[in-house]
């Protein structure tokens, strides 16, 4: 394999492909290196530890959440809007199930992570604001949407979802449920 030209970014991306295929427990230095070619000890001119990559991969992932959740829901309003960000969502843990799980561990000590964090709460916040949600209600909406669509993401990503019963017929169905609780 010829060798990368490393970058944090480069470095980032081995990553989140390792964790996207295998999971978390897979994640260490030694198989980062081994993906891209290189020894392990050429990684930390790029990140900090395992622990540095971890959070480089959650940054970026963070990121990338933001941005499918925001592009979702542009130019659309109510039910649509729900649904497309409800969608966007669960796509996003489907098909990067590692980063996805990354992202929702919380790291309220980290300034950066919080900003970012809250570029995915913004196209919440307007979806649910166009239900006529504010204050603590829009708050608490945003955690019971959060909450329903973060469990259902985890439960299919996991093969929690054994019976004969079409998920996605289930999902459609949560998000409906969830709308009408909103007053849609």
């Amino acid at each position: 394999m010829p060798r990368a030209r490393l970058t944090a970014h480069v470095v980032a991306q081995a990553a989140a492909a390792i964790l996207n295929r295998e999971g978390g427990a897979a994640l260490t230095l030694a198989r980062v290196a081994d993906e891209l070619g290189v020894r392990s000890p050429s990684l930390y001119n790029h990140v900090d530890g395992l622990e540095g990559l971890e959070r480089a991969v959650t940054l970026d992932g963070v990121d990338q959440l933001a941005e499918v959740c925001r592009a979702a829901v542009m130019g659309r309003a109510g039910s649509d809007a729900l649904h497309a960000l409800a969608g966007a969502y669960r796509d996003f843990a489907r098909t990067q199930p590692g980063v996805y799980a990354l992202t929702q561990v919380a790291r309220p000590e980290d300034d950066e992570y919080r900003a970012k964090a809250g570029r995915v709460l913004e196209p919440v916040v307007a979806v649910l604001a166009g239900f006529g949600l504010v204050g603590d209600d829009l708050i608490h909406a945003a955690r019971a949407l959060r909450a329903s669509l973060h469990g259902f993401a985890l439960l299919e990503t996991q093969s929690g979802f054994g019976l004969d019963v079409e998920v996605e017929k289930s999902f459609e169905w949560l998000v409906s449920a969830m709308e009408r609780g909103l007053g849609g």
